[in-house]
């Protein structure tokens, strides 16, 4: 055999090696993931024992931060949503982060505030707040007006603002379950080691929202919608369920998250980079480790955020270039980590992870799918190998979404139509036929684009099906 046909054959057999080992992987914590959740289900209490525990008074008080860049209504209904939720004690802090928009105007307006001398506990550096504002029909209401200095930024303010000894972060554009608080609440007061945990994020496109709450969860119409709900089935639940089960989870939603407010502040609050979220529970893994603190980061999948996702192609994209720059930016910077035994199973499996599937996963299976495709033209390659390529490429990963589907509706029962269940399992498996491959090509691209620093604009849409009624 020369040279060149032994690269060849090299090239194909560690291309396919790839692919088999990734989804013999995405099956394993898929299988592992919606397992453990069920087991999770079974166990979790029911809400008359949840209220139960509130009426004790037991939970700590939680401050709601919700940080706006020109969500407009949308800021509207999730402050609605918000206030909805069943919690004995928690404030909410909308931070308007210089929206350029009417959002300042909305929310003054909808939720009769009013301007108030309160002074921040100045711990952190943020841009300067122009104006801190009260409603006068919800007193646990209140709005920092702020230049606008990003996400991160926003959430910095706000902890100066906060009055609570946990924080949640949820974003704008999203809805909580109304026991969503209650039952996160509940795992910080069954595990005082507890500094972070994380709940269930859900697709809201498609589900009937009333009055700020949803109603009915229904599956879309956009095949794009149908497809990032697959996605977050099969990595953003199952996966991060298995991650939890091995000490090892490194990223909590910025869509739905709690943290203790005490060691955050400890380790500067949050960074400025586009991926805060992971930033700050990586950081956080590291100082509880260097000082010697006992922790749990938790992801928990009964409490559930319904978010939006990108309902155009190039939203899709811009977002999907930000995770990618953001997860480089947050892998350098706590680079410590990885495959140090200090910091146990979180450096020595999950840094290795991000590192080779989620940083390096878009390189290689670029080479894999420009490779066969140059290959093909130049009939380099095996029959046996071409069907091969495809089973374990594209096969494999059809079947993996159409089973995480069915396997959610199997154990938490989301979608009360079955119909909707096989929709989105049949409209899934098309990721892997043009979708993956072009998110593939703009993630390459965002891996080596870590000098931009700004977040792009996303595409919103009204979440409110029908009319609101206006705040009581």
């Amino acid at each position: 055999m020369n040279t060149i046909a032994f690269l060849f054959l090299a090239y194909q057999v560690l291309i396919l090696f790839y692919f088999l080992a990734l989804n013999a992987g995405y099956t394993v914590v898929t299988m592992l993931g919606f397992l453990l959740i069920k087991r999770s289900s079974d166990a979790t209490p029911d809400l008359e024992r949840l209220d139960d525990v509130a009426s004790l008074s037991n939970l700590r008080p939680i401050s709601v931060m919700v940080p706006c860049f020109n969500e407009g209504t949308i800021a509207i209904e999730t402050v609605r949503n918000v206030l909805r939720l069943n919690y004995p004690q928690f404030e909410i802090l909308v931070i308007n982060d210089g929206s350029t928009d009417n959002t300042f105007e909305l929310l003054r307006d909808t939720f009769e505030l009013v301007q108030i001398d309160r002074p921040p506990k100045k711990l952190l550096e943020t841009e300067p707040v122009r104006g801190v504002w009260r409603s006068r029909i919800e007193p646990n209401l209140w709005l920092i007006d702020k230049d606008n200095g990003g996400k991160a930024d926003a959430l910095n303010c706000g902890l100066l603002y906060s009055s609570y000894p946990l924080f949640c972060a949820v974003d704008g554009d999203s809805l909580l379950e109304a026991d969503a608080l209650l039952r996160m609440g509940h795992q910080f007061m069954l595990d005082r080691d507890l500094i972070a945990a994380g709940g269930a994020v859900r697709v809201l496109n498609g589900c009937t929202v009333e009055d700020a709450q949803i109603k009915e969860v229904r599956a879309p119409s956009s095949i794009l919608a149908n497809i990032q709900i697959a996605e977050y089935l099969r990595g953003f639940m199952a996966g991060r369920v298995a991650f939890d089960a091995i000490d090892s989870l490194l990223i909590i939603s910025g869509a739905f998250g709690i943290f203790r407010k005490d060691l955050v502040l400890a380790i500067s609050g949050f960074r400025k980079t586009v991926g805060e979220d992971m930033d700050l529970v990586l950081r956080l893994h590291r100082y509880c480790v260097d000082n010697g603190i006992p922790y749990a980061v938790r992801y928990v999948p009964e409490p559930v955020c319904w978010t939006q996702v990108p309902s155009d192609l190039f939203s899709l994209l811009g977002q999907r270039n930000r995770w990618q720059r953001g997860l480089v930016d947050c892998l350098w910077h706590n680079r410590v980590m990885m495959l140090n035994p200090k910091y146990g199973n979180a450096g020595m499996i999950g840094m290795p992870y991000f590192l080779v599937v989620e940083l390096l996963g878009p390189l290689i299976e670029f080479i894999g799918y420009a490779g066969f495709i140059a290959f093909l033209f130049m009939k380099r390659l095996d029959p046996l190998y071409v069907q091969l390529f495809f089973v374990a490429s594209v096969g494999w990963g059809m079947w993996l979404n159409a089973a995480a589907v069915m396997l959610d509706n199997f154990t938490l029962h989301r979608y009360a139509r079955i119909r909707d269940s096989y929709k989105i399992a049949l409209l899934g498996t098309f990721e892997y036929l043009g979708y993956r491959q072009l998110l593939t090509v703009e993630r390459l691209i965002g891996t080596f684009q870590i000098w931009r620093k700004n977040w792009g604009v996303i595409k919103r849409e009204s979440i409110t099906s029908k009319k609101a009624e206006p705040a009581k």
